[in-house]
């Protein structure tokens, strides 16, 4: 029995979700000239850290048992639905805490509510699910042939 930490298609998968959510930070540093740690554990920005795990998890399946595998076609489909469900269902989520958020504001400010605001980024844009999935898609091939 092998360590997990031998298992060459996890580790790449989250070598290339861990660089992605760095990437997160680093461009959060930039932007905001401040460190937030949620940006490292949290979801939502650029680029997408799902797309760039998913995408690495398929692209590693298929360079270890081929691209017509089964292996490739269950991580490639769940690398789909992961996408589709960060650009659109987690997207439209976060939208929605914002629209709340400001009818919370709208109400706080008149005196007749107080509460806690939503977390509003829990989402990416099409973009950053691209980004994300390009990311996985090199970071992975680059990682199978070193490791």
């Amino acid at each position: 029995m092998g360590s997990i930490f031998q298992n060459k298609i996890l580790m790449i998968t989250l070598s290339v979700w861990a660089i992605a959510q760095g990437m997160k930070v680093v461009l959060g540093v930039f932007r905001e000239r401040r460190f937030n740690f949620k940006w490292f554990i949290g979801t939502g920005g650029m680029p997408s850290s799902h797309a760039a795990g998913a995408t690495a998890l398929a692209t590693s399946c298929g360079l270890y048992a081929g691209f017509d595998s089964i292996f490739f076609a269950l991580a490639a489909v769940f690398a789909l639905v992961t996408m589709f469900d960060a650009q659109g269902v987690r997207r439209s989520a976060g939208q929605q805490a914002a629209i709340l958020n400001q009818i919370l504001d709208d109400m706080y400010w008149k005196g007749k509510i107080e509460t806690d605001r939503l977390f509003e980024l829990i989402g990416h844009t099409p973009l950053q699910v691209i980004i994300g999935a390009l990311i996985g898609f090199f970071l992975a091939i680059v990682f199978y042939r070193i490791w």
